[in-house]
């Protein structure tokens, strides 16, 4: 690996927020998986304005695709970030949840999610040991759709808390208002959700413990792309 780039953990914001989780510290194993190539050292704040400056790219163009963030260790997780890794756009989604379960089978856990820090939404994707427990899109377009598996502790917390509705309620059965309702809700879901389960790259901190070097890395869209 290039020389290191060192840095306290900071938190990763960028109005568009989309990344891959896996429970390993093997960061090398991971970028052979996911195809990565030509990585080079950058610190969180560095990696923050590559990212979020890709974000604003034209979308159809593409390019925001061309490039991620791979973290060092971080309390045990891994995290790749970068619209390369949103488990939303048609792009991306059914690459991202083969990805996952590919990851999750090698690794025991991975996870995907998207988002939106402007109100867009969120999405997210969890994966153990092969399978996908769930994936849930609250962004506004073909939501249910999207669906897959049974909703997670959080998700029944928040509908039960915050808007009162019984511990077996439905989503996709749920008519036009509590349909609303709950996709309000739910926009801000994808933080809870993967601090939850693992570690958001939304929280990092001074206390995170990790281990290795942070990488920029091109994907393998930035290869097959055109010159």
């Amino acid at each position: 690996m290039p020389g290191e780039a060192n840095e306290c953990p900071m938190p990763i914001w960028t109005c568009w927020n989309h990344w891959i989780a896996v429970c390993t510290g093997d960061q090398a194993g991971l970028m052979s998986i996911l195809g990565l190539s030509q990585p080079e050292p950058v610190t969180f704040a560095q990696a923050q304005e590559v990212i979020d400056s890709d974000g604003h790219d034209d979308v159809e163009d593409g390019r925001c695709l061309s490039r991620v963030f791979v973290t060092p260790e971080a309390d045990g997780w891994t995290l790749i970030f970068g619209a390369w890794c949103d488990p939303y756009d048609s792009r991306r989604r059914q690459e991202v949840l083969d990805l996952c379960r590919e990851l999750s089978t090698r690794y025991g856990r991975a996870q995907a999610y998207y988002y939106g820090a402007q109100g867009d939404g969120s999405t997210w994707l969890v994966a153990e040991h092969g399978t996908v427990l769930r994936r849930y899109s609250a962004v506004g377009l073909d939501d249910e759709l999207l669906a897959l598996g049974a909703p997670l502790p959080q998700e029944r917390a928040a509908w039960h808390e915050q808007l009162g509705y019984p511990a077996d309620w439905d989503p996709s059965a749920a008519g036009e208002e509590e349909a609303e309702e709950w996709e309000a809700v739910a926009f801000d879901l994808a933080p809870e959700i993967a601090a939850a389960h693992g570690v958001s790259p939304l929280s990092l901190s001074q206390e995170t413990q990790v281990r290795g070097t942070g990488v920029l890395a091109l994907t393998p869209w930035a290869a097959a792309r055109p010159a």
